[in-house]
C-alpha cells in the first residue's frame, strides 16, 4: 500500500520536472526549439557530419554491378577522401585517382600517397595559398609544370619521394623539407640554382636517381642524401669555397653518398669545411 502511494506521488511529480526543464530550455534562447528536438538536432548533424568525412565502404558486398572504369575524378573530394579541419588525407584510394583532387581552400596539409597520379599541374594548387605540407609519395608522377609549386609561400614540406620525375621544377624558396628519393632523375633535369636560394632548406633527400653530380648546396642544409645515384667525383666547390679557405659548413651534419662510384678519398680538399666527412666508398 506505502509503495503504490509513493508511485502514485514519485511519478506526476517527475512528469510535472521534465515538463519545467523542456520550457526553460525553450526559453534559453529566442526561437530555440525544445530540449527533446534539440538534442535530436545535434545527433541529426552529428550523423551528417560523419557521413560527410567517411570513405567509400570498398570493402562491403554491393549488390549492384561493379564499375571497372570508375575514376576518382567524378566523386567529391570529401566523400572520397577524408577531410578534418585544414588537412585531406587521400591514400591509397579506390576507384583510381590519377590527378590531385580539389581542395578545400583552407587545405594546411594534403596526403595523397599511393595513387597513381600522373602530372602536377599549375591549377591544382591554384588558390590553396594555405598549404604548408604536401606529401605525394608512390604516385606515378613524370611531369610537374614549373609554376605548379611556384604561389605556395607558405609550403614548408614537400615529398615527391617513388614516382617517375627526370627533372624538377621550381621550388618554393622557403621550404625547410625536399624529399624527391627513388625517382629517374639526372643532373641535366637539376638545375644549377635549383636549391641555391633555399636558404631554410634544412633536409634535402635525392637518394637512389641517377645524378651524376652533386648539386648546389645551400648552406643551411644538415641531412643531404645522394647515395645510389651514378656521382663519380667532387671538387672543392661541391661542397666547400676553393677561394675562401675560412668558409665553413657547421650546420651540415649528415652526408651520404654511400653506393655512388666516386671513390672519395681522392679528394680530401674538397671536405675541409665539413664538420663530418661523407659517408661513401673511401677505397
Amino acid at each position: 500500500m506505502k509503495a503504490l502511494l509513493f508511485t502514485s506521488v514519485l511519478v506526476p511529480w517527475l512528469v510535472a520536472a521534465s515538463a519545467r526543464r523542456s520550457d526553460q530550455d525553450s526559453r534559453l534562447i529566442p526561437g530555440s526549439v525544445p530540449g527533446r528536438e534539440l538534442n535530436g538536432y545535434f545527433t541529426d548533424h552529428l550523423k551528417s557530419r560523419r557521413a560527410r568525412r567517411a570513405l567509400p565502404l570498398a570493402d562491403e558486398p554491393d549488390d549492384g554491378p561493379i564499375d571497372q572504369g570508375g575514376d576518382a575524378s567524378d566523386l567529391p573530394t570529401c566523400l572520397l577522401c577524408v577531410c578534418l579541419t585544414g588537412s585531406v588525407y587521400c591514400e591509397e584510394v579506390s576507384p583510381d585517382m590519377t590527378s590531385v583532387p580539389t581542395l578545400p581552400k583552407e587545405t594546411a596539409y594534403l596526403y595523397a600517397r599511393f595513387n597513381k597520379i600522373k602530372k602536377i599541374s599549375t591549377k591544382d594548387f591554384d588558390g590553396i595559398v594555405t598549404l604548408k605540407r604536401i606529401d605525394l609519395t608512390g604516385n606515378m608522377i613524370s611531369e610537374i609544370e614549373d609554376g605548379a609549386f611556384s604561389k605556395l609561400t607558405l609550403l614548408e614540406e614537400l615529398n615527391l619521394a617513388e614516382n617517375k620525375l627526370v627533372k624538377l621544377p621550381m621550388l618554393p624558396a622557403k621550404l625547410k623539407s625536399f624529399n624527391a628519393n627513388y625517382n629517374l632523375l639526372k643532373t641535366k633535369g637539376v638545375k644549377a640554382n635549383t636549391f641555391k636560394k633555399m636558404t631554410k632548406l634544412g633536409n634535402l633527400y635525392l637518394a637512389d636517381n641517377q645524378l651524376e653530380a652533386v648539386p648546389q648546396i645551400p648552406d643551411g642544409v644538415r641531412i643531404l642524401h645522394l647515395q645510389n645515384n651514378n656521382i663519380t667525383d667532387v671538387n672543392v666547390n661541391t661542397f666547400c669555397r676553393a677561394n675562401d679557405t675560412y668558409y665553413l659548413r657547421p650546420s651540415l651534419s649528415e652526408v651520404r653518398m654511400d653506393g655512388n662510384p666516386v671513390v672519395l678519398s681522392k679528394y680530401p680538399d674538397s671536405f675541409t669545411c665539413m664538420k663530418v666527412l661523407p659517408v661513401g666508398r673511401y677505397r
